[in-house]
């Protein structure tokens, strides 16, 4: 009887309503899933992003009341010569370690992508140095970038070349950090491999046939169907790129003594942390790292746009 009933009320109920119900079951059923993500987000990302915007607009070192000062941390930031000097190392870091990470990681899954069986070894060998920790990295390759006893220098006098002193010479300091990145291309060389090997094989065999060459081919058929890919590494290895702190805080600030590193070495993040947590300058770090969003997201809102001039969708 219970079970007719039921059938009953549920055939007197509209369609419509039925519907809305359905969807209004499947809503709270979908919360209820993505609710921990929820929960984090707004716990650690955006409440920390309000209330760094609010401390912004304050004087604050931790151990008193926020006092409101209004634009004056902003107005600083304009004045202040080593945010200069901070971002002008981020943007060379950036300008040279997006590109060389995206050439290497794309000639290593080229390589990869005709090796065969042995791929799978390869893969995992090129991805460790990745989930490396990150301090590990930045203490390896101090020792690796000494101008004196590093791997480095030692492999460039075996050629004849009196190697730099790449952790000494502020002018060698961000092409030595630059090199140290290139450690790290392992996840962006796994993403290419899957790009290429998602790439149609009849497109190659037409090529072949119409006498097209490897460079012709590479150019005209391989770039343009993993431009996708190459797309989604440029913003992530950008963004990346500018907020670079744990390796290069580890090789020449993590004793408080930066030597030739405090001007050279001074990225932006780094500048953010000191003013943070040695100065205690809580309202003005906030300041900067609202500046940085900024940046970030200008920059990302321009590669978007002239992405439409090459980046290739398949279907559209």
């Amino acid at each position: 009887m219970t079970n007719e009933t039921t059938a009953t009320r549920l055939s007197s109920v509209p369609p419509t309503e039925r519907r809305v119900s359905l969807q209004r079951q499947e809503l709270w059923a979908a919360l209820a899933f993505i609710s921990p993500w929820i929960i984090g987000f707004v716990v650690f990302t955006a409440g920390p992003m309000i209330m760094s915007f609010g401390l912004s607009f304050t004087d604050y070192n931790v151990l008193n009341p926020p006092k409101f000062i209004g634009l004056a941390n902003y107005q600083q930031l304009l004045s202040d010569a080593r945010v200069r000097t901070s971002l002008w190392n981020s943007f060379f870091y950036a300008f040279f370690h997006v590109p060389l990470s995206m050439m290497v990681a794309l000639a290593l899954a080229l390589l990869l992508n005709r090796v065969g069986k042995a791929a799978g070894f390869f893969r995992t060998a090129f991805y460790l140095p990745s989930i490396t920790p990150a301090v590990a990295i930045g203490t390896l390759w101090l020792w690796i970038l000494n101008p004196r006893v590093g791997l480095v220098n030692r492999g460039l006098a075996l050629l004849g070349i009196a190697g730099p002193g790449w952790t000494t010479d502020p002018n060698w300091i961000k092409p030595g950090i630059v090199l140290m990145s290139l450690w790290s291309v392992g996840s962006t060389v796994i993403l290419y491999l899957a790009a290429l090997r998602n790439v149609p094989v009849d497109l190659y065999e037409a090529a072949q046939i119409d006498g097209a060459n490897s460079w012709r081919q590479f150019r005209h058929i391989t770039v343009p169907m993993i431009s996708g890919t190459l797309f989604f590494t440029l913003i992530v290895n950008t963004i990346g790129a500018l907020q670079i702190f744990t390796e290069v805080y580890t090789m020449y600030f993590g004793s408080m003594q930066s030597g030739a590193a405090s001007s050279a070495g001074l990225f932006y993040n780094i500048y953010i942390f000191r003013q943070a947590f040695e100065f205690l300058h809580m309202g003005y770090a906030s300041a900067m790292s609202w500046l940085l969003f900024v940046i970030i997201l200008i920059l990302t809102l321009i590669q978007l746009r002239l992405s439409k001039r090459w980046v290739y969708y398949e279907g559209t």
